[in-house]
């Protein structure tokens, strides 16, 4: 193995793919966002001139983008990594709060998705459930959950881990003994 993908990986592990929510989540965060640079534009209503357009249209930007960037980090930092040994949740929220979920991929008994309403069918996002031994892993606002709902299957499948009902049936043999 050349190096490690991330920090916990172990040395025997292969990062099989990595996904993360949908870019909608950080819808709030731009709402908040475009609100400094709409009300920077407005200081024109003040004193009309390009000079003071420029200045609070700058100044709208910068605070806006000081208002996004928290959501963005949560976005980008937060994600789940599939390797051929498990499943980790990485979730950022803010600078300063991590947590991890760390989950065998032997303890994953089914994978289900939804998309429920225009909202979610036209962006496309939706809910991974997952059922494990523990309880259940619900993961909203995934982008694309068809298509990872599938690789999921795929690799509990090559791993030998999956109660699929797509796997072929297995014969019990019992062996009498004779006495």
């Amino acid at each position: 193995m050349a190096g490690k993908d991330f920090a916990d990986q172990f040395e025997d592990e292969e990062v099989l793919f990595v996904f993360r929510k949908h870019p909608v989540v950080m819808r709030k965060g731009l709402i908040l966002g475009l609100l400094p640079v709409v009300l920077g534009t407005a200081t024109v209503f003040i004193k009309p001139t390009y000079q003071m357009l420029g200045i609070g249209f700058l100044s709208g930007v910068v605070v806006g983008a000081l208002i996004m960037l928290p959501f963005w980090i949560t976005w980008h930092f937060s994600v789940f990594i599939v390797t051929d040994k498990r499943l980790i949740q990485v979730t950022q929220k803010g600078f300063f709060h991590k947590s991890v979920i760390d989950m065998g991929l032997n303890q994953i008994q089914m994978v289900n998705y939804q998309v429920a309403g225009m909202q979610e069918t036209l962006l496309g996002f939706g809910t991974i459930m997952m059922q494990t031994f523990v309880g259940d892993l619900v993961i909203h606002e995934v982008a694309h959950p068809a298509k990872i709902q599938k690789q999921l299957l795929e690799i509990l499948r090559e791993q030998g881990v999956a109660a699929s009902p797509y796997s072929e049936p297995h014969e019990l043999e019992i062996e009498e003994n004779e006495e």
